[in-house]
């Protein structure tokens, strides 16, 4: 909710700080405080202003307990690429406990298929985290909080469809590092009129989760499925 006066005392952000914080669009960030999802009050010249607080508490909620030391300094990414990045390079010297787990993000609103691929991600990649979000809107929050490696996203979602989410990230800069699958029950001829978000972007119908999804994810992510 968008206040009119300040709360008493505490830090604050503008938009654009917490855009860049949770590698969100700034649009994003004001459908949040819209949403009630963050605490905001506005300048006599009507620019947002948005709660230390309640930026750390969306963080919490969904990242775990993490604190920011400074106004401007970026959330602590989960689950970057060992593959790409911390395996087999000079001075790969680490621990295999201190290296971050890979992350993959699905945004697929159906429990059923949720469960479908939890599982096939549990059996051919116990190495992965994955995370899960219902619709669009909060599937572009959590992708700026957890920076995933892998995207899984449904191009059937409530609030915004999977093709304007895919095209909404792209202007993201983080998203370059980010591996892109589409899962979806549309046909042929019905995803055509989603063409112009998922050139070059593997598609995989849901009947042939089961078979198609461990390849997929095993090249995306670099990695050999059990």
């Amino acid at each position: 909710m968008t206040k009119n006066n300040p709360p008493g005392g505490g830090a604050h952000y503008t938009t654009f700080e917490v855009a860049r914080m949770l590698g969100m669009a700034v649009r994003s960030v004001q459908l949040m405080v819209d949403r009630q999802e963050l605490e905001a009050w506005k300048t006599p010249g009507g620019h947002r202003r948005i709660t230390y607080d309640s930026v750390q508490r969306w963080l919490e909620r969904h990242r775990g307990a993490t604190s920011l030391s400074a106004r401007g300094s970026n959330p602590v990414r989960r689950g970057r690429p060992t593959t790409r990045h911390a395996l087999g390079g000079a001075g790969s010297s680490a621990s295999a406990a201190s290296v971050a787990r890979p992350c993959v993000l699905l945004i697929e609103d159906s429990v059923h298929y949720q469960n479908l691929i939890r599982l096939l991600v549990e059996e051919h990649f116990p190495q992965v985290t994955l995370q899960t979000a219902q619709d669009g809107f909060s599937g572009l929050s959590l992708f700026g909080a957890l920076q995933p490696d892998v995207l899984v996203v449904d191009l059937m979602l409530p609030g915004i469809d999977g093709a304007t989410l895919i095209t909404t990230l792209r202007f993201n800069p983080h998203f370059q590092n980010t591996r892109l699958l589409v899962v979806t029950s549309l046909g042929p001829t019905d995803l055509e009129r989603y063409a112009f978000a998922l050139n070059e972007v593997p598609v995989i119908h849901k009947t042939h989760l089961v078979e198609q999804l461990p390849e997929h994810l095993a090249r995306a992510l670099q990695l050999e499925a059990a």
